[in-house]
């Protein structure tokens, strides 16, 4: 039997006909007391090349409450590829509360007909985005790490892990509208802003949920304090290491290699579940996403676990003892060798150079 005989035929499935007026890209642009979080913009990006294949347009919806800069998000929302924003603005919008976000946004939904509905995968994004898609009884599909459109179809073609991250699967909503899905921060490239791009503001009104009706209330906005906490998602260079370096004494190679390039440090996930170092600095499916200029991994095998966590980084460089460890098919540049003797003579190197700039400059 040939291998074309063998593969099953893939099983066509119409769209359901009360959706087929449903037209358009949109993004969930997240805000938090005017401050818009950096994965809308990164979902702009990547929602309007799918608005283009698509020939729609591109939306971002934008809540806030009143007299917040509702407006002046949108503008920004154009300055990254939006054409249209639906913006709503009341009282019981002024801080997150998924009941009154839940319900504008599929009063939304249900009024406008999207095809496409993408949020962030951030504690706000996710707890959102299920809530509407159960009450829209649509798809969702969550932490997504690639999305395309289906040339055939025309559907959203989503990937993400599965099977604990050793596998990656395409997930299509054929069926029903909104295609919704979620995509972690730094998955996706941030686009360029372009100031003189401008577009539509419609101005929704939202007075269907009373403050009475809502059961969560506000008492008092305490924001995190984030001076002494990493920021992995938004560094320039990280050095992670892996179980590859024996023993957790040798973790300090890496704070070393690190301090003298001004990087973060990260780890795979066995070192943060060995306790070498804290689950905020863990790097990968279950850790944080990154998109350094500069990853380097000492002692990590490469696992997709991992990679769906890094391999959006410019340049990677592995250094591992096995010269078949998986790292090397992605990295950029790989040392074959023993970590605990590479990372000292890489700091020292990196010291001298950056000892010798100092004083040439």
């Amino acid at each position: 039997m040939s291998e074309q005989a063998k593969k099953p035929a893939r099983r066509k499935v119409e769209l359901d006909p009360r959706f087929v007026n449903y037209r358009h890209v949109w993004v969930f642009v997240e805000s938090e007391r005017g401050e818009v979080h950096p994965v809308s913009w990164e979902l702009l990006g990547e929602g309007r090349k799918l608005a283009d294949a698509l020939g729609v347009q591109l939306c971002g919806v934008v809540m806030a409450g009143p007299g917040e800069r509702g407006k002046g998000i949108c503008a920004e929302a154009f300055h990254y590829g939006a054409d249209k924003c639906y913006l709503v603005q009341d009282p019981v919008l002024a801080d997150y509360r998924n009941e009154p976000y839940a319900a504008a946004l599929t009063e939304l939904v249900n009024t406008y007909q999207p095809e496409i509905l993408m949020l962030g995968a951030s504690t706000l994004g996710r707890d959102l985005a299920g809530s509407v898609a159960t009450t829209l009884k649509t798809g969702l599909v969550a932490d997504c790490t690639g999305l395309v459109i289906d040339s055939e179809s025309r559907n959203l073609a989503s990937t993400r892990p599965t099977f604990g991250g050793s596998l990656l699967c395409t997930i299509l909503t054929q069926r029903h509208r909104p295609q919704m899905a979620t995509v972690r921060p730094r998955v996706m490239a941030m686009p360029e802003a372009d100031a003189s791009r401008g577009g539509e503001i419609v101005e929704v009104p939202f007075s269907t949920m009373p403050e009475a009706s809502i059961i969560t209330k506000v008492l008092e906005f305490i924001p995190d304090d984030t001076r002494d906490k990493p920021n992995l998602p938004f560094a320039d260079i990280i050095v992670s290491g892996g179980r590859g370096l024996k023993k957790p004494e040798n973790f300090q190679l890496v704070w070393d290699l690190a301090r003298v390039l001004g990087a973060e440090v990260g780890g795979s996930r066995p070192v943060v579940q060995a306790g070498w170092i804290e689950l905020d600095r863990q790097v990968g499916q279950s850790g944080k996403t990154v998109r350094p200029k500069l990853y380097i991994a000492a002692g990590i095998s490469g696992a997709i676990q991992h990679r769906v966590g890094m391999d959006g980084a410019d340049v990677i460089v592995a250094i591992n003892s096995d010269p078949n460890a998986p790292i090397f098919d992605f990295a950029h540049y790989g040392i074959v060798g023993n970590a605990m003797t590479i990372l000292p003579a890489l700091t020292e190197a990196f010291r001298t150079h950056l000892a010798q700039a100092r004083r040439a400059g």
